[in-house]
């Protein structure tokens, strides 16, 4: 049962990501029809929940970095498919845990699955995703791999702790924020890219610059989402502005409007974020001392230093395709309007 959301649907995230969707075209074919079989149970519910956010969109961006990276390191297998397959189930796993945990309502413009089959149920089917994953994992034969995706699991996981202890705490720092998106979304962003100069078996070295890409793409990608939670507009996020905001999470925007701002205005901060008391136009005011302390505006520009690094990080390769698509990302993450 189900579908996995067509090409064309994805290729509309813009310009700057075609080259990597024309470079990996053929492989995500590959790739949905391993989601379609692996997403199967005898258990009803399982495919009916997993399925609801598989087809709901989503750029595919993490297992393209995992083709991609494969091919700019002339890996020759088939491995790399399995191993981006195996990748789109690890994030879809942690979406339906990351929704639980935020308790949010909407995730790409629909009902979360929680709000659907319940908070047990999502966690149990994130569960299962995580276990397929890692069966295709060690299906792939590779313990590099796998070290380096169980790693990556591992440190989600504390990364979805740390923000859970970070909630709503308007004393949270900017190191406790890039902590918590290091290990919560760069990750995997990092797991992925890494994972095809492992396959490969490429020299340390280069493992290392595709792990820094990931990293640092990653936080680009993550800088910019929290932005465009405050600054974007809804009916391309898919989601309602405003939703980290009612939900108390601390983002880099918040603590920079907190650390910027006047007393009065920090206790429009602890009322608002630490108390959960919001009033009409609240947000719309939260916006406003944004603006005013240029929170947002340093958001992007924290994300397009990130975007330089992971392009630097790219260096030690010579000039090819794979790697021109590569830096193309880094433009669709740091400009992306969803």
């Amino acid at each position: 049962m189900g579908r996995v959301i067509p090409l064309e649907d994805v290729r509309e995230t813009g310009q700057k990501l075609q080259p990597l969707l024309d470079l990996v075209s053929d492989d995500l074919e590959a790739i949905n029809r391993i989601i379609l079989d692996k997403a199967v149970s005898d258990v009803d519910m399982i495919p009916e929940l997993a399925h609801h956010l598989i087809d709901s969109g989503g750029k595919r961006l993490r297992p393209m970095l995992a083709l991609a990276s494969a091919k700019l390191c002339g890996y020759g297998g088939n491995g790399h498919i399995r191993t981006a397959s195996a990748v789109e189930f690890m994030h879809t796993a942690t979406l339906l845990h990351d929704d639980v945990v935020d308790e949010s309502a909407t995730r790409r413009g629909r009902k979360t699955a929680r709000m659907i089959w319940g908070n047990q149920a999502s966690v149990l089917v994130g569960d299962f995703l995580l276990g397929q994953a890692f069966k295709m994992f060690v299906d792939v034969g590779s313990l590099t791999v796998l070290r380096i995706m169980s790693n990556a699991a591992a440190t989600i996981a504390e990364g979805e702790v740390m923000q859970l202890a970070a909630a709503k705490n308007t004393s949270t720092t900017e190191d406790d924020y890039l902590s918590i998106i290091n290990s919560k979304t760069a990750a995997l962003f990092s797991a992925a890219a890494e994972s095809g100069a492992a396959l490969a078996q490429r020299p340390t070295e280069e493992q290392a610059a595709l792990r820094s890409y990931g990293k640092n793409l990653g936080l680009a990608f993550q800088l910019v989402d929290d932005a465009l939670d405050y600054a974007g507009d809804s009916s391309r996020l898919g989601k309602s502005v405003g939703d980290d905001f009612r939900e108390g999470k601390i983002t880099l925007p918040v603590i920079l409007s907190f650390r910027r701002g006047s007393n009065d205005e920090r206790q429009f901060w602890n009322r608002t974020i630490a108390e959960g008391e919001i009033a009409d136009g609240d947000l719309e005011h939260a916006v406003s001392l944004m603006r005013k302390h240029k929170a947002i505006e340093a958001t992007f520009e924290r994300a397009r230093s990130y975007g330089s690094i992971a392009r630097d990080a790219l260096a030690i390769f010579p000039a090819s395709r794979e790697k021109d698509a590569l830096e193309q990302v880094i433009g669709f993450c740091i400009s992306r309007t969803h």
